[in-house]
């Protein structure tokens, strides 16, 4: 299973059962490239327990507006569809594995 790329359409769909990390950003963040490869990890290592999203909030403004993302990577942890935890800018993956577990 992949991280799955999501969109306007079907974010509701992709986070709205058990525990899922939405990570908003776009092609051209440095920090978002910087997460990229932390959540790839997470993903290997924790699929699990947590799934991991990510919507680029150039194609997807909508979905972005709803959940005030106003700076990227912005990451949304969603409990059964709804958000229970928000974290903004680059994160260690000890820091996202805290987060994940705090609320699993």
């Amino acid at each position: 299973m992949t991280i799955v790329k999501a969109t306007d359409q079907n974010f509701a769909t992709e986070t709205g059962s058990g525990l899922v990390l939405a990570d908003f950003w776009a092609p051209w963040c440095g920090p978002c490239k910087m997460i990229a490869p932390v959540l790839e990890e997470l993903h290997s290592e924790l699929s699990e327990k947590v799934k991991i999203v990510k919507l680029d909030v150039d194609e997807n403004q909508q979905t972005a507006g709803e959940y005030g993302v106003m700076s990227i990577p912005t990451l949304i942890l969603f409990k059964d569809g709804q958000p229970v935890d928000k974290v903004i800018g680059y994160q260690p993956k000890e820091a996202l594995e805290e987060l994940i577990n705090r609320n699993a």
